[in-house]
């Protein structure tokens, strides 16, 4: 009992939340207050995907909502990705806002056509005609002992497409404003969650409760502020820079942590604005390093003005260039832990 209240204490820590009088609110709970506040407001939303209905979800975010609003706006779907993300664009087409939930990402990879096709090119293609307001959301990235091909992260694949927007939560306050903003866009939106995240609580403000909290896509949040170097992340990487940073802070390194949310549209001016001031840059995310989310970011520092900000290289901190292992410990080994990040800080300020 004293070791989880001592856990929950240090998560308490890596909130930038007001922690007076706050809220707990996990990110499972966050996503269905988000769905069932946007399903309420606009009739025109729904939701489809395996297991969404009757079995509550199989992560549970969508628990309740059947119940609520029936089979008509609560949809069990086929186990056929293709099938039923194609029917959720043609509904975007015809002017309803469907939410297509896919069990994890990496169930996507069948319905990929649907997905960058049919759904990202389309206001393109009908030279603004026709608009495509979808969202499709579900857990993404490594999980726990799942191996291979259940493990990888999406976040470069989606965000290398124009016409999709792409967001990546790490909290509650994200889960829930992202979520919301995505429903209520017009373009197709990628949410991509973290399944290790879904029964995390966080502190949240009587704000982020309210029925009209949205955040902006496209604009990412700095979750500590910094002088000597900048950390930038996204999703479950945001847990393991802060918990670098706190270390560091110990040695009297006072790292900015950098929480993207978006990863397309990508908040370049916080990242450059950070990196002028603490002229240091390590980026931390789960995916592969190869054309990866830090790569991106490396190639925009080098395009601008601060560049000549650095007074040395950035360092990429990423998953191994290797398909998930399935045991545990190699599992570990091949994504970034706390020690990684360290590591990379010290290096870049040259601290031996």
């Amino acid at each position: 009992m004293l070791a989880s209240a001592v856990r929950n204490l240090s998560r308490r820590s890596f909130s930038t939340s007001k922690a007076v009088s706050a809220q707990q609110l996990t990110v499972r709970d966050a996503l269905n207050a988000a769905l069932d506040e946007e399903m309420e407001r606009d009739e025109k939303v729904f939701l489809l995907g395996e297991e969404v209905a009757q079995y509550d979800g199989a992560y549970k975010v969508s628990r309740g909502l059947w119940k609520k609003y029936g089979d008509k706006r609560v949809i069990d779907t086929p186990i056929t990705e293709m099938g039923f993300a194609g029917i959720a664009v043609g509904a975007a087409m015809a002017g309803l806002r469907p939410v297509c939930e896919f069990m994890t990402f990496n169930f996507s990879m069948q319905a990929i056509d649907q997905v960058i096709n049919s759904a990202a090119k389309t206001f393109y293609m009908s030279a603004g005609t026709v608009n495509v307001p979808i969202v499709f959301r579900g857990p993404n990235g490594a999980a726990a002992g799942v191996a291979a091909q259940h493990s990888q992260c999406f976040g470069a694949w989606y965000s290398h497409c124009p016409g999709l927007k792409v967001v990546s939560p790490y909290d509650s306050e994200d889960a829930k404003g992202l979520l919301k903003a995505a429903i209520r866009d017009p373009d197709p939106v990628v949410v991509l969650e973290n399944e290790m995240l879904y029964g995390v609580g966080y502190p949240v403000s009587d704000q982020v409760l309210d029925k009209n909290f949205v955040l902006p896509i496209g604009k990412a949040k700095i979750m500590r502020p910094g002088k000597h170097i900048t950390i930038v992340t996204h999703s479950k990487s945001v847990e393991t820079a802060l918990q670098a940073a706190n270390e560091l802070a110990g040695k009297g390194i006072e790292a900015e942590v950098i929480n993207l949310r978006s990863l397309r549209p990508l908040d370049s001016e916080t990242i450059f604005k950070s990196v002028q001031k603490t002229h240091h840059l390590v980026t931390v995310e789960q995916g592969w390093p190869q054309s990866g989310i830090g790569s991106e970011i490396c190639a925009r520092i080098m395009e601008h003005e601060t560049f000549f900000h650095l007074d040395a290289p950035i360092w990429r901190v990423t998953g191994v260039d290797v398909p998930m292992p399935y045991a545990k410990t190699l599992e570990a080994a091949a994504l970034p832990q706390v020690p990684d990040v360290v590591t990379a800080v010290n290096k870049v300020l040259g601290v031996k």
